[in-house]
Order: structure tokens, then sequence, then C-alpha cells
């Protein structure tokens, strides 16, 4: 409003110094009039342009950038293997008449877990004991004879043969009486008793499972395009999402030969023990194939691209900085960046769609 009258009070002013030199009274008033209002008018102007400005303001979030580590993996699914994951059978054909053992018992190696009918070979076993003990007999005396120079060296060695022919078919028949015993061949649980009292047992016929939970391992195929990439040593994250746990642990074995038909190797992850674990529990294997100790990281979404150049937006003294970047490696929701940002600097996460360099913003 102040402006209007500017033009009309300046021609008064000329008008009455050139009217009538005898009223500079009146001219030096409105002079000072003059000087008031520029300076009402400077200090509005000064206010108008500030609200102006807090207007243009743009309300962002902003991010501190740090130095941290950046890991990339190469993702692969696997499963929990026992090692020693056992189907028990028997080693002579046979009857089963008695099981020892029922599921979730903790056995030892050796342990009989059933029998299978072995009563002809008990019956053989006493009939060749009665022709041992006879022949043993005959031995002792024919020996004595012959330590007293008293009949003939043929008549002792074939005492001696008869015994030691003997004690070799009863040698056999024990370790035939040993193989109608079912047997556990290692330690560990039984998982699974599938035999019953009467059933026919074979060789072949798996009867009981038993499994080492204390031996456990990750088994996973890898892709022929990562072989080269994969080795023994290399630092794995395992993932088990059903009982929600990680674990941080190496590559115990990775194959060298590539499989012709799946064109994959076979890795495998030791496990300690652990109760939460089970084999064929599923697995989610992160193989870290590199690795960077000292990285800016920032999230993938906030990175722009102008003329297909990566660039991202920088605070820097409550204005938008458009920063060009140089990116690395991404994994995820993360970017490594190579260049372009150093720590400590303020990107902007939230609200940098349509900011521009120099662009007022405040947090």
């Amino acid at each position: 409003m102040l402006k209007r009258y500017f033009p009309a009070l300046l021609i008064t002013i000329l008008f009455l110094a050139c009217a009538d030199p005898s009223k500079e009274d009146q001219l030096k008033k409105l002079k000072q009039e003059k000087a008031k209002l520029d300076a009402q008018i400077t200090v509005l102007e000064k206010e108008t342009s500030k609200g102006d400005t807090l207007k243009k303001k743009k309300t962002v979030v902003i991010t501190a950038v740090q130095d941290t580590v950046f890991e990339h993996y190469i993702d692969v699914q696997g499963n929990v293997d026992a090692r020693e994951n056992v189907n028990v059978s028997s080693r002579i054909p046979g009857v089963i008449t008695g099981i020892f053992v029922k599921e979730g018992q903790t056995v030892s190696k050796g342990q009989t877990l059933a029998q299978v009918d072995d009563q002809i070979l008990r019956a053989n076993q006493a009939e060749l004991r009665t022709q041992l003990d006879l022949a043993n007999t005959m031995f002792q005396k024919q020996q004595n004879l012959w330590n007293q120079k008293i009949g003939s060296e043929v008549q002792y060695l074939n005492a001696k043969n008869q015994k030691e022919n003997l004690e070799r078919k009863m040698s056999t028949l024990q370790d035939q009486m040993g193989q109608a015993r079912i047997i556990s061949p290692i330690n560990g649980t039984v998982d699974a008793v599938i035999s019953k009292l009467g059933d026919n047992a074979a060789p072949g016929t798996t009867s009981f499972r038993v499994v080492n939970n204390s031996n456990l391992r990750i088994l996973a195929n890898i892709a022929e395009a990562y072989s080269g990439k994969v080795k023994t040593g290399d630092v794995v994250v395992l993932n088990f999402p059903d009982i929600d746990k990680q674990i941080r642990t190496k590559i115990g074995f990775a194959a060298r030969v590539i499989d012709p038909l799946s064109r994959t190797i076979k890795v495998e992850v030791p496990l300690q023990p652990d109760p939460a674990l089970r084999p064929n529990m599923m697995a989610q294997i992160k193989i870290i194939d590199y690795s960077a100790p000292k990285a800016i990281v920032i999230p993938v979404n906030v990175i722009q691209y102008s003329l297909g150049k990566p660039y991202v937006i920088v605070a820097q003294n409550g204005m938008a900085k458009r920063r060009e970047i140089v990116l690395g490696r991404t994994y995820n929701d993360k970017a490594e960046i190579k260049s372009g940002l150093q720590p400590g600097e303020n990107i902007v996460t939230i609200g940098y769609q349509g900011l521009n360099d120099n662009d007022l913003i405040q947090q």
C-alpha cells in the first residue's frame, strides 16, 4: 500500500519546491516522512520475504551416513541331515522273538535292539559243546601219553586236529548266534521301531531306525554358476525360519566336481549339537562371497537416476544438494557406495522425491 503513494508524494515535494522556495520547512518535513516510510517498507519487505521462504521449505527426514561392514551373499536352500542316520536290519532271516527298546530311547553302539529266533542254533551249540568236551578229554589223554613217549605221534595229532576243528565250528556257531541279535551300529536315539514281535526279519529289511542328533550337518546344492565362488572354509549364515534361529559358521566341505545331471556342486556345513535342530529341517544358507569391512551403505530406494547416472540428495546447511555416486554391490535393500559420499554426511531418506539442487529443506 505504501508504494502506491510514492509517486504522488514525490510530485508534491517537487511541486512545492519549485512553486515556493519559502516553503523549505514543509519540504524538509515531507522528506522526513519519506525516510520514515522507506524504513517501514524495508522492514515489511524483509518480513514478507522471510514468510515466503518458510513457505517454500520442504519437510524431509535425513539420516547420517556411517561406514559399516557390507556383505554380499549367495542364497541357497538346504536341509539338516544326520551323518549317522541308520536303518538297522537283521543279519540273518528269522522270526523276531524279542524287542528290547522303544522309540525315543537312547542306545549305545553294540546294544541289542531285538532278538531273532535262534532255537536251532542253540541246539546245535549244545550238541557241539558235548563233542568238544569229549575231544578236549581225548586230546589231554593223548598229550599226556605223548609226553611220556607212549603211543604214536599220529594218534596225538589226530586228537589235536579233532579238538581244533570242533573249536573252529563252535566259534563259527557263536558268530551265527550273534547275528541272530539285531544290534545298534551307532550311539544314538531309536527314532522308529518298525518291526513287531512275530515279524519275519531279513537282511535289507529295516527293523529299526537309529539317529545320532549330536552329529548333524547341512547339505545343499550350489548352482554351477557359483561354483567358482564357493570353497571350503567360506563363512555362511544359516537361517532356520521354522524355529526363528540364526547361526554363523563355515563351510566344512565344498565339492570340486560338478554333478553332470544337476549341474551343481555339493556343499556340507557341520553343525554343533543343538536340541532345537532336527534331521530334514529346512535351512536357508547365505554364503558370503564378498565382504567390505568399512563401506558406506545406504538404502537402495533413496538412489535416483538422471541420464543413467545414480545420485542421492544430500542435506547441507538447510538446502538439498544433488550428489552423484558410484555404486558397488547391492544385496536386498542395501547398496554399497564406492565414492560420492563420506561418513558423517546427511542424506535425505524420506521426502527426496522431487527435490532439486538448492531447494530449501527442513526436518
